[in-house]
């Protein structure tokens, strides 16, 4: 069925700066609920485009194609019907709001999910009474949600990324998408700039959280992530394209082998950059 796929047809997106330079050439991909996709590429490829373009970040226009979610072309919907409609972005550099609590944060969008697409006048999710999370099964969700992520309870405290070290904005990122209960995540590299203890939780609350109702769109730059997540196929993006699509076995050979082999497969002339550029994590990475 259809409305069980996001189906990208024929992407193209270029910074809304300067419209005529497009980084996405067409992009065509099918991620099915159930699914996990990864996308792999080289610095300067598309991926963090491909990911604000389906949420409809303003930096950036579509100048051809479309994307079909549940027989919806959502580029004609704004960034918060998207989400309603059960599309989730985990940012790579998420932004601190000072001042703000990351429980007020949470149960804010909750509350905006619960209310859908289209506002039933009947339903008002900021009140218990006619819709909305009561403030005692929302605080029942966050310590269970929490606990998945081993995070602490004073975490919904706190100023939301405020301070925070790189692991606990990518732990907040996945306490959003468990709350939430997104069916199509998209998560742009959720690895970066964490250590091997913090990339394993962040995988296995992701991992957790996997079920037939919810696709994941993964973007990372290295096969390392997906030791611990698993995909069913990973998609090569490089010059504004999917040049390559294939199975795990894929992520593993461009670990050893670059980007350089598949892009002469696909009739490019790499660059000194690609040819040195691999799939393999950094030997030191930063703490988080």
């Amino acid at each position: 069925m259809t409305d069980q796929h996001l189906q990208i047809r024929d992407l193209r997106v270029a910074p809304a700066a300067d419209p005529t330079s497009e980084i996405l050439q067409g992009i065509d991909l099918t991620v099915g609920k159930g699914e996990v996709h990864a996308i792999m590429g080289p610095n300067g490829s598309g991926k963090t485009t491909l990911a604000y373009a389906l949420m409809g970040h303003p930096a950036y226009v579509v100048t051809g194609g479309e994307v079909l979610w549940k027989d919806v072309n959502v580029l004609e919907l704004s960034p918060d019907k998207r989400a309603r409609m059960g599309m989730f972005l985990a940012f790579q550099y998420p932004t601190a709001i000072p001042g703000l609590s990351v429980a007020s944060f949470i149960r804010t969008a909750l509350n905006a999910r619960r209310a859908g697409v289209d506002r039933n006048p009947e339903i008002d999710p900021t009140d218990p009474m006619r819709g909305g999370i009561s403030m005692m099964e929302f605080r029942k969700l966050m310590r269970a949600k929490m606990a998945l992520l081993r995070m602490d309870e004073s975490f919904a405290t706190r100023y939301v990324n405020e301070g925070f070290s790189g692991g606990e904005k990518k732990r907040l990122e996945m306490l959003q998408m468990a709350v939430l209960e997104p069916e199509m995540a998209i998560l742009d590299e959720t690895d970066s700039g964490l250590d091997i203890d913090a990339l394993r939780i962040v995988a296995e609350g992701v991992n957790a959280m996997l079920n037939p109702n919810m696709g994941v769109l993964l973007i990372t730059h290295y096969q390392r992530l997906l030791n611990y997540i698993v995909p069913d196929q990973v998609h090569v993006l490089a010059r504004g394209r999917i040049i390559k699509s294939g199975g795990r076995d894929l992520a593993l050979d461009l670990e050893e082998q670059g980007y350089a082999p598949v892009l002469k497969e696909a009739g490019y002339d790499a660059d000194e950059t690609d040819a040195a550029y691999t799939a393999r994590a950094p030997e030191t990475v930063p703490a988080g």
